[in-house]
């Protein structure tokens, strides 16, 4: 017979405590910054498909309307694990008890501007001179208008920002009064609009601005503290989510739409935009951080310059 490893009897002593009536798993509250927000579905895949329990956890989950309102609940500790964007971190320069664990998506391919479905615009060059509606002044929405301006040299006058709101309501609205010229949403929005002959995709903004780490995870000083390994397991929880995201389109189409209100249609293009953009490893590349650090300078959202490595840390991110 032979000689069982350690590591396979802990493997074991691991399995049978799972399958104990007596086993509890570990309960984390996670928030999500929007219910919609394609970088924010593997917590309602990991959920539903039971991958989060598999890792001994009990996650339940919280909808914000926005990242600020995310990170208050987590300052005030209703919120263990926070899923956001990555120009949050700026809330850690400035005291919020918390730091970022993940840099779970570089890229931004699920934000794009949209157009009015009639629009003569047909290319980004045309956008000069035009209104263009973003959720509200100092907005991740907001910089990627301004970033666009720069990025085309054409100066601060090159377009007109307009806080037309990021409700889907308010969006069409501003198209069909003519307050705007175009809109930077969510991709899935667009499609949805495409859907319903009321607007369309231009581009998503990741075809002129680089990382920046559009989907971050957080968590609390204070589970980091008490709990580190739930933290370990909830990343290890997240990357197998992705993995049998990337394997299955289907379900994940139909888990999406059931979250979103959007047709399963809607999901599966926006499933083919944005799969790819999911980090294998989740460390925080320095393209990312360099945009970041702009974007609090760009946006006043700190008085100095912050130390970046300082709001982050990669001690619990799986080996991959």
């Amino acid at each position: 017979m032979k000689t069982m490893t350690a590591r396979g009897l802990a493997l074991c002593v691991l399995a049978l405590s799972i399958a104990s009536p007596g086993w509890a798993a570990d309960k984390l509250h996670v928030g999500k910054a929007s219910p919609t927000s394609s970088p924010m579905l593997p917590v309602d895949v990991g959920v539903q498909t039971g991958i989060f329990a598999k890792h001994g956890l009990d996650v339940e989950i919280s909808n914000f309307g926005g990242g600020g309102k995310l990170h208050q609940a987590m300052a005030a500790g209703a919120v263990d694990i926070g899923v956001g964007a990555g120009p949050e971190m700026a809330l850690i320069a400035k005291g919020s008890p918390e730091l970022a664990i993940c840099n779970a998506v570089p890229a931004l391919p699920f934000i794009g501007i949209v157009v009015p479905e009639d629009s003569t615009v047909h290319s980004v060059d045309a956008l000069k001179g035009k209104k263009i509606g973003v959720s509200s002044i100092g907005s991740l929405t907001y910089w990627l208008a301004l970033e666009l301006a720069r990025q085309k040299g054409w100066g601060p006058n090159g377009i007109t920002v307009v806080a037309a709101g990021g409700a889907p309501a308010a969006i069409i609205a501003a198209f069909r009064t003519h307050a705007t010229d175009a809109d930077i949403a969510a991709t899935s929005l667009a499609f949805k609009m495409e859907e319903a002959k009321e607007g369309r995709l231009l581009i998503p903004v990741s075809k002129y601005v680089g990382n920046i780490s559009g989907g971050t995870i957080y968590a609390s000083d204070r589970l980091i503290k008490s709990n580190p390994d739930a933290v370990r397991r909830f990343l290890a929880g997240w990357f197998d989510t992705v993995d049998f995201m990337r394997k299955n389109k289907a379900e994940t189409v139909k888990i999406a739409s059931k979250m979103t209100g959007f047709s399963e249609a809607v999901q599966a293009k926006e499933y083919d935009l944005t799969i790819g953009m999911f980090s294998k490893t989740g460390k925080f590349d320095a393209e990312s951080l360099k945009n970041l650090e702009r974007s609090f300078t760009d946006l006043k959202l700190v008085d100095t310059k912050p130390d970046m490595a300082k709001l982050y840390t990669e001690a619990y991110l799986p080996k991959r």
